[in-house]
């Protein structure tokens, strides 16, 4: 596994970097030797925190842990990683593309497979067209932490989303 260390308001010392290397590098039993893995550290405030991602043909794995202590976020995000791969390694292997990302070894092994995904609840609403903004005013009165609409200037269906802060995302689709 080639990993791609950085770092945001810290300082990525070897410490940093062998403990990563230790830990996530657990991973390698899933991976071929050819598998990049991303992984970012940052500070905020008394936070540490700890992204990681594995770009793989047709899908992502991704985590983040945040912490007090950096050595314990790599820890927890290791753990994190490793319950999404062994939960949904059926419906990588389905999907054909990540295939050739993982290891013959964990293809090959049989894991009893976790909650597998049950839609318990379908809504069907009119979508009416809004700008951004509208969309926000709108979320924030019905207390959800995302709202669907169509955007009035594109005509697409856009979804706004509430962030750590008190910010807001906006996710529009690309074709």
């Amino acid at each position: 596994m080639r990993f791609i260390i950085s770092g945001k308001n810290i300082e990525v010392t070897e410490g940093l970097k062998t403990a990563v290397y230790e830990k996530i590098g657990k991973l390698e039993k899933y991976f071929t030797p050819d598998t990049e893995i991303h992984v970012t550290m940052s500070v905020e405030k008394e936070r540490q925190k700890i992204e990681v991602t594995i770009p793989m043909k047709g899908s992502m794995v991704r985590a983040e842990q945040t912490s007090t202590d950096m050595y314990v976020s790599i820890d927890l995000v290791e753990e994190i990683i490793e319950r999404q791969l062994r939960k949904y390694k059926n419906k990588l292997i389905e999907q054909k593309q990540a295939i050739i990302n993982l290891n013959q070894e964990f293809i090959d092994d049989s894991y009893e497979e976790e909650n597998s995904i049950k839609i318990i609840r379908t809504k069907k609403f009119a979508i009416k067209p809004m700008d951004p903004e509208e969309a926000c005013v709108q979320m924030e009165l019905l207390g959800h932490n995302f709202f669907v609409y169509r955007n009035a200037e594109t005509d697409e269906v856009n979804v706004v989303y509430k962030r750590k802060g008190n910010t807001y995302g906006l996710i529009e689709p690309e074709f």
